[in-house]
């Protein structure tokens, strides 16, 4: 049987976290082994800062109905890479086709990564999903594959998977591409604190109340049937495609329909969020066509018809 033996150093020669679970070189199913990609799932376990690894002992020992180990590697909250085996594991199980995937044993075929969070209420965190790409593309230069050969766990599943939620898959692979080929991925973030990249009208308020919130306070206003939008001013370096994601902390009292307004090149696009859930991470509100330029591009309106406190904290660009 095959095995990876050079994971750990390709991982942290890519510059990310390993902690090592015990005999790892020596704890794997019995089997054929002999990866050609990799293959990204979430663990279904809610995870935190004060409890980054909550699925770790089930991926090493597995369940009442399928053995350990789970994975080749369990990705924490903080996007700590806990490598469990260097073999063969029970995390793809039969897989169709997918890309250059053929179908056939997954498990034999595809190196895994779980990636703890819940994927219901829960997206993986901004550490998580980097960490996941930097190994992706490490392993892959190892494997002598490009980056079609990374695949989500619902384009290989035979039983209608759905993992791992709440992340485009096209726009990982360009991510992993871009890694791959030294291409720094242009990214900015703007926050309600930002000097000279937050504008909003005296009707908006500041706050630290929540601990979820992103940097040291944020803004938070009634909403209104009329504008008074806070605005994010970002200086785009080129015409493109762009991963737009918001981060405000989630309460009860927030509002259920919190509308973001896009200024793409083709006039205003309106995507409407839940703050009530989810806070305390980057959500992705979509991928949009924006111009060149230092503009206002993202806006947090107050025009919603739905009750509770509308908020401002931080915006972030990727170019995709």
């Amino acid at each position: 049987m095959a095995t990876i033996p050079w994971l750990v150093d390709v991982l942290r020669s890519a510059g990310v976290q390993v902690v090592v679970e015990g005999d790892w070189l020596n704890r794997m199913r019995p089997g054929s082994f002999d990866p050609i990609g990799v293959l990204w799932h979430h663990t279904a376990a809610t995870s935190s800062a004060s409890n980054p690894h909550p699925a770790l002992n089930i991926c090493i020992n597995g369940r009442s109905d399928l053995p350990g180990p789970l994975c080749q590697a369990l990705v924490d909250y903080h996007g700590v890479f806990h490598v469990i085996s260097a073999g063969r594991c029970n995390h793809a199980g039969t897989a169709r086709a997918s890309g250059p995937i053929p179908a056939g044993d997954g498990n034999t075929m595809l190196i895994g990564w779980e990636i703890d969070y819940n994927g219901v209420s829960q997206e993986m965190t901004a550490a998580q999903y980097n960490a996941s790409v930097a190994a992706t593309a490490a392993v892959l230069k190892r494997l002598g594959k490009d980056a079609s050969y990374a695949r989500g766990h619902r384009e290989t599943s035979t039983t209608g998977k759905i993992d791992p939620s709440f992340i485009d898959l096209n726009v990982m692979r360009s991510d992993v591409a871009a890694k791959m080929a030294g291409t720094p991925v242009w990214s900015s973030i703007v926050d309600n604190a930002t000097a000279g990249r937050f504008t909003a009208s005296t009707n908006w308020g500041t706050s630290s109340y929540s601990g979820q919130r992103y940097g040291a306070d944020y803004r938070f206003a009634d909403p209104v049937l009329a504008s008074d939008a806070a605005w994010y001013k970002f200086n785009v370096p080129a015409a493109g495609s762009y991963r737009v994601d918001a981060w405000w902390p989630a309460n009860a009292g927030y509002n259920s329909s919190t509308p973001y307004i896009i200024a793409t090149s083709s006039g205003n696009q309106t995507v409407h969020v839940d703050q009530r859930a989810t806070g305390g991470q980057w959500r992705t509100l979509g991928t949009f066509a924006l111009p060149a330029g230092d503009a206002n591009r993202v806006a947090v309106s107050r025009w919603s018809s739905a009750s509770g406190l509308i908020i401002a904290d931080a915006v972030r660009l990727t170019r995709v």
